[in-house]
């Protein structure tokens, strides 16, 4: 008979973390003991200092200790959500490095890579973060081996991308461990078609979007997304996906309602909109690094998009830094 003691999760609980996420890895857990008959794994939560936090639905769970109580665990993942970077105080980083020093294998759930990257522990490894932060993660961390993939196990290392994907990296976890047989029961208690793989992307293609009817159309938006920093002009879009730049407008107004321009421009300050509120990279860098060759260009495109110049945006990020400094003190 299998006697061995459950392996054990710590999960530290950065203050905003988002709640959906924790309990999806939660939830792979407790059913792999239910479905199994034995007790496979246990947890913990924790905190930095063992006091109460809240999640990013302003809700609080039971913590059992500090990030100093996690010396028992087999793996610590550490749980973000919102404001991270504002939550990876100095005491933060130096507990994660002593942990490092023990020799737990870590993870990061949603943003808590971000806090794994500021404490050095995902140098040389593979990872990923949530779509929304990639950008910002790769300008702050271009040495980083940054996928776009749901989870990345890289030997000691787990990430996850956050929302539903803490199940793909529990299930797949869980796999590894304790066989396929378990996961596949797991699954179908949770209503999963399948278990996705690190090789799915975080967000839905656009070829899922409008169907596999418009190849030429896909290819055209997946061009675009990869020449924001110096982008292409519409005659070589058509050009590389083997139609006429008149064949590419019709295909943008049929299926998106804009013109390929439109479009093009609206992916550019996207990316601009999340530099600008995740990173203190110059205006003007944010500018040239999304494809805008002047200031005032691209000042103009963004307040006519937005409603707001972009220094606004950098203003209210500012203020927000302010006000926590404030309140900390």
């Amino acid at each position: 008979m299998n006697t061995a003691p459950p392996m054990h999760f710590s999960f530290l609980m950065m203050p905003e973390y988002t709640l959906s996420t924790f309990s999806n890895a939660v939830g792979i857990l407790r059913m792999a003991n239910r479905l199994s008959g034995r007790n496979l794994y246990s947890w913990s939560l924790h905190s930095l200092d063992g006091e109460s936090v809240k999640s990013s639905a302003d809700l609080e769970l039971a913590i059992e200790g500090s990030i100093d109580d996690t010396k028992n665990a087999n793996i610590l993942m550490v749980c973000g959500g919102y404001s991270v970077k504002d939550h990876c105080t100095k005491e933060l980083i130096e507990g994660l490095k002593k942990c490092s020093k023990r020799k737990i294998p870590m993870g990061g759930l949603c943003t808590g890579s971000y806090a794994l990257a500021s404490a050095g522990l995902l140098d040389g490894y593979k990872c990923t973060i949530h779509w929304e932060n990639i950008a910002s993660f790769r300008e702050e961390y271009p040495l980083l081996d940054i996928s776009s993939g749901l989870f990345v196990i890289d030997r000691d290392r787990y990430t996850c991308s956050g929302g539903i994907s803490s199940i793909d990296l529990f299930l797949n976890l869980v796999a590894t461990i304790h066989g396929h047989q378990l996961v596949q029961q797991i699954s179908e208690q949770f209503t999963c078609d399948r278990v996705r793989t690190e090789n799915d992307t975080q967000r839905t293609p656009l070829k899922y979007l409008i169907g596999s009817s418009q190849p030429k159309l896909v290819d055209a938006v997946d061009l675009m997304e990869s020449n924001l920093e110096e982008p292409l002009t519409l005659h070589e879009v058509a050009d590389y996906v083997g139609i006429s730049r008149r064949q590419l407008e019709r295909l943008f107004k049929k299926n998106l309602n804009c013109t390929p321009s439109r479009y093009y421009l609206e992916l550019r300050l996207s990316r601009a909109r999340l530099l600008l509120l995740q990173t203190s990279v110059p205006v003007i860098d944010v500018a040239i690094s999304c494809g805008f060759t002047t200031a005032p260009h691209f000042s103009k495109c963004y307040s006519d998009f937005f409603g707001r110049p972009p220094s606004n945006e950098r203003r209210k990020t500012e203020l927000k830094a302010l006000n926590a400094d404030y309140y900390s003190d």
